[in-house]
């Protein structure tokens, strides 16, 4: 099956998934992996590797699964852990509630899901926004108990703010290899700075669905009856004795992320030698997190309950075990897909698109993500379709090509479903079910990414 059928069939068996999910309480994993390896049977792809006649080798369906797999738990598995032990420690300690406490003293008790999502915004500038959620998470749950507002328009309003700087604002690799593919990659500072005005419809957007949907989804914190929602931030005070000071509570958070941000600059300034080397070594997410986690065992110890470390490591693992299992299932879909002929059809007939000028990277970038989930994915192969296009959509001067980078940027984060990774991620430690989830995430990123492509085209037209 390719072509048009190809796309129905994905269309079809995206709708069986989230009905499976949603209506018959299928386990997302099971779901997930059982439409990726139909999708994979009809899109003709082999079922053992196969070598063709010029030698090509075509990787069969055990392989393409097993790939998809293995991929997402090797760039994101070990953050997802780190950072999630990153957070149980600042919560046992009480310095996530030090961290709610610094911020609430600057922004005001009464906005709390604005700050959120602001945090989120400048955090995910250096930071994927996968590892920059689980890292903010533990700020965000103790602004729940300072404010007593909605976890659930907490939890979109500090995804909102992360996926937008995502999108559009460098050193996030996929706005910078659009930059480079589409010939503006020496102009990083207007990339940048286009990026920050870009995100003002999508931020007023982000945060008023936020508050919107946090008056109608509940998540389980919020319905359970636990009393932990309820108490008073001086009971949770009162609890921990004594909070720790700011810096102690912050360098978990703060440490990861000027590494992370080392490591962009270093390869944005062309830094060689040994300070190169060192900050690329640090920067990665991984190791930045790890450096983090040492940090957060400095906070435990100050604390005096390194005794309780190993319960809290445990009682971690078991809680991110879903999500890495969920999550990796979102990858063999995506897999399945770009080893398909789905992506190449697509970029073969993209001249029919063409003539909708700066809205056709907007749709590419939309179409591809929404088919195989991944941002980055979608920002660099809507790129380098767009490429040898950019005369004919007349956007061939350097700032329509920036803006063309921005268009990318804004479909790159339309919609944010089942295959992709920080879906789940949203959905598990925001403690919201994938129905929610669907109500949420998917559909506060569609409004995001047309507020987004709004502002895009009236900036293209006084630009």
């Amino acid at each position: 099956m390719t072509g048009v059928a190809l796309i129905i069939a994905f269309v079809l068996a995206i709708i069986v998934m989230i009905v499976a999910i949603s209506k018959f309480k299928v386990h997302p994993f099971l779901a997930i992996m059982a439409v990726s390896l139909i999708l994979a049977m009809l899109a003709g792809i082999p079922f053992v590797d196969t070598v063709k006649p010029d030698g090509t080798k075509v990787s069969g369906i055990p392989t393409v699964i097993g790939a998809g797999f293995s991929g997402t738990f090797s760039s994101i598995g070990i953050v997802i852990i780190l950072g999630a032990l990153i957070g149980s420690v600042l919560e046992k300690t009480g310095a996530a509630l030090k961290l709610a406490d610094m911020v609430i003293k600057v922004v005001g008790k009464k906005r709390p899901e604005l700050a959120i999502e602001l945090m989120g915004w400048v955090v995910s500038i250096p930071v994927f926004c996968d590892s920059g959620f689980v890292i903010l998470n533990p700020i965000r749950k103790a602004l729940v108990k300072r404010t007593a507002v909605s976890s659930v328009a907490m939890t979109v309003a500090l995804s909102a703010g992360l996926y937008i700087s995502h999108v559009f604002i460098p050193p996030t690799p996929g706005p910078i290899a659009a930059a480079n593919t589409l010939g503006v990659g020496d102009n990083l500072l207007l990339v940048m700075g286009l990026g920050v005005v870009c995100s003002i419809f999508p931020l007023i957007a982000g945060l008023v669905y936020a508050k919107f949907i946090g008056k109608r989804v509940k998540s389980a914190d919020e319905v359970t009856d636990n009393g932990e929602v309820t108490k008073t931030y001086e009971e949770l005070v009162a609890e921990y004795g004594k909070l720790p000071n700011g810096f102690n509570a912050l360098a978990p958070i703060l440490v990861p992320i000027i590494l992370m941000a080392l490591g962009s600059i270093s390869s944005m300034a062309g830094w060689t030698g040994a300070l190169d080397i060192a900050c690329q070594f640090l920067g990665k997410p991984i190791i930045a997190l790890a450096v983090g986690t040492i940090f957060a065992i400095i906070q435990l110890a100050t604390a005096h309950k390194m005794s309780d470390f190993y319960n809290i490591t445990n009682e971690t693992l078991k809680t991110v075990g879903p999500i890495l299992f969920v999550t990796a299932a979102g990858g063999v879909l995506g897999k399945v897909i770009s080893s398909s002929s789905m992506v190449a059809f697509i970029t073969q007939h993209a001249e029919v698109l063409s003539a909708v000028g700066i809205f056709f990277p907007f749709l590419l970038a939309a179409i591809l993500k929404t088919a195989q989930g991944s941002s980055t994915v979608a920002i660099t192969t809507t790129a380098g379709i767009i490429a040898p296009l950019l005369g004919a959509l007349g956007l061939a001067s350097p700032v329509k090509t920036v803006l063309c980078v921005m268009a990318i940027g804004a479909g790159a984060m339309t919609v944010s479903h089942a295959n992709d990774s920080y879906f789940w991620v949203v959905t598990n430690f925001g403690d919201m079910d994938p129905e929610q989830g669907y109500k949420t995430q998917t559909v506060c990123t569609l409004i995001m990414g047309i507020a987004s492509m709004v502002e895009i085209f009236i900036l293209s037209l006084v630009l």
